[in-house]
């Protein structure tokens, strides 16, 4: 890459890219086989979340009206765009009492597998270890952090609901209706945001700079909105390939996954990067004794003083 800051014409734009933060994020990302890591996320999102939809449409059924039901699929619609119609979530509603029960038994400990898979890919963007707690510790807390995710969702499809609700309320008294899709754009990315907050900090367990944090999560937040709007044809040309049979629908949402996984470790990158390697350690809010942790040096190795010269007898 070098050689080519010294070619004429191009030379001054490629050493610009060479020293811009982008390139910094990409180069820290393959470092670390973004991809592999990934590939990690998607797989572990991917079997944990039919019991996580079993669940949520057993509490659905048995607490929300038809009305209610119908927004969740609407929102389901919107958040995997082109192939929602194909996972048929009527049907899922109409058979919660059975799949609830089965779903229950497994959402706690694949729900907490995921948690620990998710946060130790984090991690591993900012160069942390996992925390050495005792294994049923560890458990017991992934299961409350993955409750907090979902309290943190429900709150967030929650003011969703109302801000669209109320976005198309005021759309069907006004002539024009593009401000008010832009609205509901605005609100989605807001939702969004916050999302990305719980995910980029309080999942990991670190502490970066708040500017860097909000940077990130704002990239994020809009990056998954343009992404909906994109790749819905997309999806739904996958999901509905003759060639993939009845496996149309699970490749989609294998592909799906996997943007939203790499547009998250993109984010992370942008957090992590924000800090020195000397800097990470300190970071870490989930090291219960940082004082014994050694310090890393630029070049990812353990930091450690130079030997002393030794001393001769004075004169």
């Amino acid at each position: 890459m070098e050689k080519l800051t010294r070619l004429p014409g191009i030379g001054p734009a490629v050493a610009w890219f060479l020293r811009s933060r982008a390139w910094q994020v990409y180069r820290h990302l393959d470092d670390r086989t973004w991809t592999r890591l990934a590939a990690a996320i998607t797989f572990t999102s991917f079997i944990t979340l039919f019991p996580v939809l079993g669940l949520a449409a057993a509490t659905g059924a048995w607490l929300l009206s038809d009305q209610h039901l119908e927004d969740i699929e609407q929102w389901a619609s919107d958040q995997v765009p082109g192939i929602s119609d194909q996972m048929n979530l009527g049907a899922l509603f109409d058979h919660a009492g059975t799949i609830g029960l089965v779903s229950l038994a497994l959402v706690l400990p694949m729900g907490a597998g995921w948690v620990d898979a998710l946060r130790g890919c984090l991690r591993e963007l900012w160069d942390l270890a996992d925390p050495e707690d005792n294994v049923f510790l560890r458990r017991a807390r992934d299961m409350g952090v993955l409750v907090g995710l979902g309290a943190v969702t429900l709150l967030s499809l929650a003011a969703s609901a109302l801000g669209v609700g109320a976005v198309h309320w005021a759309s069907r008294r006004v002539d024009t209706a593009l401000p008010f899709q832009l609205l509901a754009y605005l609100l989605a990315t807001v939702v969004t945001f916050f999302l990305l907050v719980y995910l980029l900090v309080w999942l990991p367990g670190v502490r970066p700079p708040r500017t860097a944090t909000l940077t990130a999560c704002a990239m994020g937040a809009v990056g998954f909105e343009v992404l909906k709007q994109l790749l819905g044809g997309y999806l739904t040309e996958v999901a509905t390939r003759n060639v993939y049979g009845a496996f149309g629908v699970p490749v989609a949402l294998l592909v799906w996954i996997n943007l939203m996984a790499k547009l998250l470790l993109v984010c992370c990158a942008w957090t992590a990067t924000a800090v020195t390697p000397r800097e990470r350690p300190e970071a870490d809010a989930l090291d219960a004794e940082p004082e014994r942790r050694p310090a890393a040096d630029d070049g990812g190795g353990t930091a450690t003083q130079p030997p002393q010269a030794p001393q001769g007898p004075p004169p």
